[in-house]
């Protein structure tokens, strides 16, 4: 796994501004710790920094090819799962390889397909070719968004990279915010709207795009989607067929040249995860490494919610147990955890999800100590109707987000210079526009038609802030995270089950509970889902409670300008409990949004933001 970077200008010779390029380069070190290289002509530049996981000689990069006296050359970010695959079709076709990487493998295909090779890729990734025959440059993004990439056209300029600061290192490009991205902010984050950027002038290629940039223009293409098909299937015939794919998809993702561990939890998806992946592992006679979390003495402080029904840790040792893994339960410290709240602002380089993001920080900073591949659970809750939303009517039927529920209470934070923001508007705006988007099939059932809704958007909106979650709190430890749930063909056969076998039995994510019979223990497949682990911790509110006082007795702190202080005063006096509905998802609730509006000063300050 990788960071890439790139500086295109067909109107202007940029050979001279190679420093440029090292700089946007030199912001992705940890994302890529093992090595560097860049790629240098007339109109482009290419910069990259590598994560060996997969041949450490064969996969440097940019890795350039000649095919007919033409060069091609690639910069590339994630992971190829049908390598062999792809490999023994191209040299069928009379191509030849140099090494085992799948980069070199991803670089062939396009050499024989061009643009539709991204038909032939099962991965996660962000990727670009330089196509010196056509005089292009292609950029591709993985069709669930696991993997990032943005962009900023200034003039004749185009320039992308893996991460915001990476095109913030370019002198044309300005931290600046305007009234769309704090609307965008307040009423939507810490989601982000598909192929937003929040910055002016920074966007991002959404999931499942491609798009290429010539001299005469640049165009965009949407190259995955969803398609609606009626299932044909028994359920016992879908449970099998289910099974298999999971089981095909996880064994694909256990392949590396470094150390692997799985996320355990004691949850169903990650449960799942760690039994294929340790049954995988007893035919090679090795044993897995899982890792869980949890907070200090959060066992005394845990209280059970819709939400959050019950803890992990007593489950994930009995699925460690089961499976005989070697696990480690790494247990979180809350000074750690309200000090890494910047740390995590500066890996996704915006607001995030507080110490959901601190947590996941420090988590993957621990692991990586031992290893450099993880698997995690991530997407089945949002393609097996894992969350309440799915199966609460009052809760399904929401003329809005699901997990943004409370829009009228986001207002309440602004300061009265801010509260003519179109907040209402916009999240009603992109609520719509998503479900127009959604396709259906003649003839649906008002159920299956509101199921369809939700699927969409919560792979387009919800799923995909996650992911960027785990990305960036990851990648900023040099930690590959793999989510095998985010396998394309296991979204595409999802999309079309029926809600009779989605919810088999009565139970959210009730077929693949009943595909994991006979992998896991029957207490953890009808388990009660509950979601990543928070604190319940009073030692934490009150160290956020103190940091956000902190920053409203500094007159030079830049929230003061954004935020009602009067209500904020109020939030800390009762430790969070006057804002009373979560701000995002199920997990931001009162001592979360302090940490929150936290890091949003942290952000502003880092960042030197600047509000227009």
């Amino acid at each position: 796994m990788c960071g890439i970077a790139g500086f295109i200008d067909f109107k202007h010779d940029i050979l001279g501004q190679t420093s440029t390029i090292e700089a946007m380069t030199d912001t992705l070190k940890l994302r890529g710790p093992d090595s560097y290289g860049y790629a240098a002509y007339r109109h482009i530049l290419f910069g990259h920094r590598r994560l060996v996981v997969v041949d450490p000689d064969g996969g440097k990069q940019p890795m350039t090819k000649i095919l007919n006296g033409y060069k091609y050359t690639l910069i590339y970010n994630g992971e190829l799962y049908n390598t062999d695959d792809i490999r023994m079709e191209l040299k069928e076709k009379g191509f030849s390889f140099d090494s085992y990487s799948d980069t070199e493998v991803l670089l062939t295909s396009y050499m024989c397909w061009g643009i539709d090779c991204v038909k032939k890729l099962n991965g996660i990734f962000a990727f670009a070719v330089f196509d010196e025959k056509e005089n292009q440059v292609l950029l591709v993004r993985d069709p669930l968004g696991v993997k990032p990439l943005f962009y900023s056209i200034k003039g004749s300029s185009f320039i992308f990279g893996s991460e915001i600061k990476t095109i913030l290192a370019h002198p044309y490009v300005e931290p600046i915010i305007d009234k769309d991205g704090l609307t965008e902010i307040f009423a939507l984050g810490p989601a982000v709207k598909p192929g937003s950027g929040v910055f002016k002038d920074i966007q991002e290629i959404p999931p499942a795009y491609l798009m290429i940039v010539r001299p005469d223009g640049i165009t965009s293409k949407e190259y995955w989607k969803l398609t609606p098909a009626e299932n044909k299937e028994s359920l016992e015939e879908a449970s099998e067929h289910l099974k298999s794919l999971l089981v095909d998809a996880i064994e694909r993702q256990l392949v590396g040249d470094v150390p692997l561990c799985t996320f355990l939890s004691g949850g169903l998806d990650s449960s799942a995860i760690s039994a294929i992946a340790a049954n995988c592992y007893k035919k090679k006679n090795k044993v897995l490494t899982t890792y869980s979390l949890d907070y200090e003495d959060n066992d005394k402080h845990f209280k059970s919610t819709l939400f959050q029904p019950t803890s992990d840790q007593y489950w994930a040792l009995q699925m460690a147990e089961f499976i005989g893994s070697d696990h480690r339960s790494y247990i979180i410290n809350h000074e750690e955890l309200a000090l890494a709240l910047k740390d995590a602002v500066i890996a996704r380089d915006l607001p995030g999800m507080a110490d959901i993001d601190s947590s996941l920080f420090l988590f993957s900073k621990e692991i990586r100590k031992d290893f450099v591949i993880g698997l995690s659970g991530e997407c089945a809750d949002e393609l097996f109707g894992g969350y309440p939303w799915y199966t609460r009517p009052e809760l399904m039927n929401l003329p809005t987000f699901p997990w943004s529920n409370f829009i009228t209470s986001r207002r309440s934070i602004l300061s009265p210079e801010f509260k003519d923001l179109p907040i209402h508007e916009i999240v009603n705006e992109n609520y719509l526009t998503s479900l127009k988007e959604v396709p259906h099939l003649e003839g649906e059932s008002k159920e299956t038609y509101r199921m369809r809704e939700l699927f969409y958007l919560n792979l387009k909106w919800f799923m995909v802030n996650l992911l960027n979650r785990k990305d960036r709190m990851s990648m900023a430890n040099s930690l590959e995270v793999r989510v095998p749930f985010a396998d394309y063909r296991l979204v595409e056969y999802a999309f079309n089950l029926p809600n009779e076998y989605k919810f088999y039995e009565g139970r959210e994510k009730g077929l693949l509970r009943k595909c994991l019979q006979g992998i896991l223990p029957e207490d953890i497949i009808y388990r009660k889902k509950s979601p990543y682990p928070k604190t319940h911790n009073p030692i934490y509110t009150d160290l956020v409670c103190s940091m956000m006082q902190t920053i409203l007795d500094n007159p030079a702190s830049p929230l003061l300008d954004i935020i009602d202080t009067a209500f904020v005063c109020e939030l800390i006096a009762t430790k969070g409990a006057a804002y009373k509905k979560p701000w995002f998802g199920q997990l931001m609730t009162g001592p979360q949004l302090i940490a929150y509006l936290v890091q949003f000063n942290i952000w502003l300050e880092e960042y030197k933001v600047k509000l227009i």
